[in-house]
């Protein structure tokens, strides 16, 4: 399952724009990845040019507002300024929140800061990526009973777990809606059901939409068949909210 990951920095020109291609290139397999600025202008063109010459891939690369982002949940939030910790706390909430101070590189607007720049996230990526890897090795995907059915032994995520069932997908500001509760609560229940292996998650736009993961054991799936079809009260009062929410998100084909 991929973990998400957001870089912020002020002008999401530079360092984050960088960090963001680069943990794409060495990490893809592992990790979604995005980044944005407090205070965004548009790529660097020697950020792009060093990114290149490693053989990296800059297309669709560009400076995103930190509010565009506003909403999704994200397991680690990433700043590499001072000023951009400062800022992102709303972009933080229910994530794991990680502070890297790089200088810079525009600031002296030289070919050879970019390049040092470029090389010193990638030491500090690699370690990133090493440091996950150790981390969810120790998680191993098995679906013991006792793993799921202590995900599922609350209200909330149960409700949650039994509405993307009934509704087949559905992203955070919806579940929000249905059961009155606050993002962050719901980010962080959502992420509880899928460290279990009981949700997958999947972009559409801006939306990242959670549904059932589809390997689920057979064993897991009728007990899910068998809730849904006895506890229907459960989501009773928030598919009648979900129902009558405005603005609710349309699932984009890819």
């Amino acid at each position: 399952m991929k973990r998400r990951v957001l870089f912020i920095c002020t002008a999401n020109s530079a360092r984050s724009i960088m960090a963001e291609a680069l943990l794409r290139h060495m990490a893809g397999d592992q990790f979604e990845v995005a980044s944005a600025g407090t205070q965004p202008t548009e790529p660097h063109p020697l950020a792009l040019q060093v990114l290149s010459e490693a053989g990296i891939a800059t297309e669709g690369l560009y400076s995103k507002q930190l509010a565009e982002l506003k909403g999704q949940y994200w397991d680690y939030v990433i700043t590499l300024c001072e000023k951009a910790a400062r800022e992102c706390t709303a972009a933080c909430q229910g994530a794991q929140q990680i502070a890297w101070d790089f200088p810079d590189p525009a600031e002296t607007n030289r070919h050879a800061t970019f390049a040092l720049t470029l090389k010193e996230l990638k030491e500090r990526l690699g370690l990133f990526t090493l440091v996950h890897q150790k981390e969810t090795g120790l998680k191993p995907a098995d679906y013991s009973p006792v793993a799921i059915f202590k995900a599922m032994a609350d209200d909330l995520r149960l409700a949650a777990l039994l509405l993307i069932k009934d509704q087949e997908k559905l992203c955070v500001c919806e579940l929000t809606e249905a059961f009155e509760v606050s993002q962050p609560k719901v980010s962080r229940h959502l992420a509880s059901l899928r460290d279990a292996g009981l949700l997958e998650t999947e972009r559409r736009g801006q939306w990242v939409y959670y549904y059932l993961h589809p390997r689920l054991p057979a064993w897991v799936a009728r007990v899910l068949d068998e809730t849904a079809l006895s506890n229907g009260a459960l989501i009773e009062r928030p598919l009648a909210q979900l129902q009558a929410m405005v603005d609710r998100p349309v699932v984009q084909c890819p």
